[in-house]
C-alpha cells in the first residue's frame, strides 16, 4: 500500500500502542545541550537510572555559550555553571560532548547535519523546539521538553500522539532576492501559526526539489512556528550528496546500501495525504514580519493589514496600513539555527561587500558552528563583514533567544534572521524583532532601515 515517509518511519520505529492512544516510539538519535538537559540528568540520578543507549545521544553547548569572551571559566556565572553541569553529566553517563573548546561545537541543529549524525529515515529528538530542522534529510524529528529528555535518556523512547500529514507543494522558480526564509514565512502567514497543529508537514514541489540541503533546513526549521509537530522533505540525490563523506555517515559499500534504503522510505508517488496545499514560488517576495508572532508578516511591497492585530501593532509601534519598509533599525543579527549556515553568510556577505553598516546600527554575524566559522574565514567572508562594520562572533545561538550577553536593550528594533519575534525573545521585554532573510538583514544594516534587498542586488554584477 502506498504511504508517506512519515508513516513509513513512524511504523518502523513504533514499539507498541499505548492505552492513552499514543505510540511508544523508539528514538534513533538524541541530541542534547546545556539548557534543557540538567534537570533530566538530575531525575535519572534520583531514580538510580542509567542512560539506556549512550551511543545514541550526542551533546554540544550552544544556547548560553558566549560569542565574545569564550575562555573558561565563562564570565557569565550561569553560562559557566550550565556548561560545567553538561560536561559532568556527559562524563558520568558516557555521552559524546562537543564543548566550547571543540572544533565541532556549534548549534545542535547545525552540527547534527554537519557531522552526518542526521540521516534519512531516522527518528530524532532534542530538548529544543527547532528539532524539526533535521526533517530536511527525510527524518522525523521532534522537539521535546525536559521530562521527555529524561524519558529518552532512560528508555530511548517517547510517547507521542499520532499525526496527520499535510503535503505543501511550492512549485515554480523563486525570483532573485527571494530565499527559503521568505518561503517559510509565506507558508506560515498563509496557513497560520496554529494551522499545523496535529500535523506533520511534508514539503515538496519543484521549488523545494531545487533547493540545497541548507535551504531545506531553513524551511523545516520553522515548521514549529506554523504549529506543526514536525516538517520534512523526502530524501533525494541532493540529500545523498550532502551526506557522502560526513564523519558519522556510512562509507563505502555501506553508504551505497544506505542510499538504497533511504530511497525506499520516501513518500510513494500516490501516497495519501490528509491535506494538500500548493504555493506559486514566483509570487513570493522578500517577506518581513511586522508583529509579535511569525505569522504576522507582509511582502516587502505590501502594507500592514488595516485590521492587523491591535496588541501587535501597539507593541511594535506600527499603524494599520503602514509599510514595514523604511522602518529604522538599531540592531542587525545574522545567525541562528534557521539562518546561520555557510550559504546564509555567503549571501549576506554578497550584499555587504563594498558597503558599510549605518552609523547608528549594531550589526552581528554569528556562525552556526565552528566548522562554518572556519569555512567562512577560509573564503574571506569574515573580512568582508568586518570591513563593512559587522562584528564577527564565535559560534552559538546568540541573539536568537538572548540566553547570553547578546541582548536587545529597551525598545530597540532588530532586523533578525532568526525564527521568533515574540515579546522579549531577544532579551529586552520591550525590544522589537523583525524577522527576514540574512540578505535582507544585511541590506537593512547597511541602509539603517528595512529595505527591499532586490534593489541592492540590482547593483551587484552577475
Amino acid at each position: 500500500m502506498a504511504d508517506t515517509l512519515f508513516h513509513k518511519v513512524w511504523n518502523r520505529h513504533a514499539v507498541r500502542a499505548l492505552s492513552s492512544g499514543q505510540t511508544q516510539l523508539f528514538i534513533g538519535l538524541h541530541l542534547i545541550h546545556e539548557v534543557t538537559s540538567p534537570q533530566a540528568f538530575d531525575m535519572l540520578r534520583q531514580h538510580g537510572w542509567r542512560v539506556a543507549y549512550p551511543n545514541r545521544t550526542f551533546a554540544t553547548v550552544d544556547h548560553i555559550v558566549p560569542t565574545l569572551a569564550r575562555r573558561r571559566p565563562f564570565l557569565d556565572l550561569m553560562a559557566e555553571e550550565m556548561t560545567a553541569a553538561l560536561e559532568r553529566n556527559c562524563r558520568d553517563f558516557g555521552i559524546q560532548l562537543w564543548s566550547s573548546e571543540s572544533r565541532e561545537q556549534g548549534i545542535v541543529h547545525i552540527i547534527g547535519p554537519e557531522l552526518g549524525l542526521t540521516q534519512p529515515g531516522m527518528t530524532i529528538a532534542c530538548g529544543d523546539s527547532h528539532t524539526s530542522t533535521h526533517g530536511a534529510f527525510g527524518a522525523i524529528a521532534f522537539g521535546v521538553g525536559t521530562s521527555q529528555v529524561r524519558d529518552v535518556l532512560a528508555s530511548q523512547c517517547l510517547a507521542l500522539d499520532p499525526l496527520k500529514v499535510r503535503r505543501i507543494d511550492v512549485n515554480g522558480r523563486l525570483s532573485p532576492g527571494v530565499y527559503a526564509k521568505d518561503v517559510i514565512l509565506t507558508i506560515i502567514h498563509q496557513l497560520g501559526v496554529q494551522g499545523g497543529v496535529g500535523y506533520a508537514y511534508e514539503y515538496g514541489g519543484s521549488a523545494i526539489d531545487r533547493m540545497t540541503l541548507e535551504e531545506r533546513m531553513t524551511i523545516c526549521n520553522m515548521s514549529i512556528e506554523g504549529g506543526a509537530r514536525a516538517g520534512y522533505v523526502n530524501p533525494d540525490e541532493t540529500t545523498f550528496a550532502f551526506l557522502r563523506g560526513r564523519p558519522f555517515a556510512p562509507s563505502g559499500e555501506s553508504f551505497d546500501r544506505a542510499v538504497d534504503w533511504w530511497r525506499s522510505i520516501a513518500s510513494d508517488p500516490n501516497a495519501p495525504y490528509d491535506d494538500r496545499v500548493a504555493l506559486d514560488a514566483g509570487s513570493i517576495e522578500p517577506t518581513v514580519t511586522w508583529g509579535i508572532n511569525p505569522g504576522q508578516s507582509v511582502r516587502i511591497s505590501e502594507r500592514i493589514p488595516a485590521d492587523g492585530d491591535r496588541e501587535a501593532l501597539a507593541f511594535m509601534g506600527f499603524a494599520p496600513n503602514a509599510h514595514v519598509r523604511g522602518t529604522p533599525i538599531d540592531v542587525a543579527f545574522i545567525g541562528s539555527c534557521t539562518n546561520g549556515r555557510l550559504s546564509d553568510l555567503e549571501e549576506a556577505a554578497r550584499i555587504a561587500r563594498g558597503h558599510h553598516v549605518a552609523p547608528h546600527v549594531k550589526a552581528l554575524v554569528v556562525p552556526g558552528s565552528q566548522g562554518i566559522s572556519r569555512a567562512a574565514e577560509a573564503r574571506g567572508l569574515h573580512q568582508v563583514f568586518i570591513d563593512a562594520g559587522f562584528e564577527w562572533r564565535g559560534a552559538g545561538c546568540s541573539m536568537c533567544l538572548a540566553m547570553n550577553t547578546d541582548k536587545l536593550e529597551g525598545r530597540q528594533v532588530c532586523a533578525s534572521s532568526s525564527n521568533r519575534n515574540f515579546k522579549g525573545r531577544q532579551g529586552s521585554p520591550t525590544g522589537r524583532t523583525l524577522l527576514m532573510s540574512p540578505a535582507m538583514v544585511a541590506a537593512a544594516a547597511i541602509a539603517g532601515e528595512v529595505v527591499d534587498v532586490r534593489t541592492m542586488l540590482e547593483e551587484i554584477p552577475a
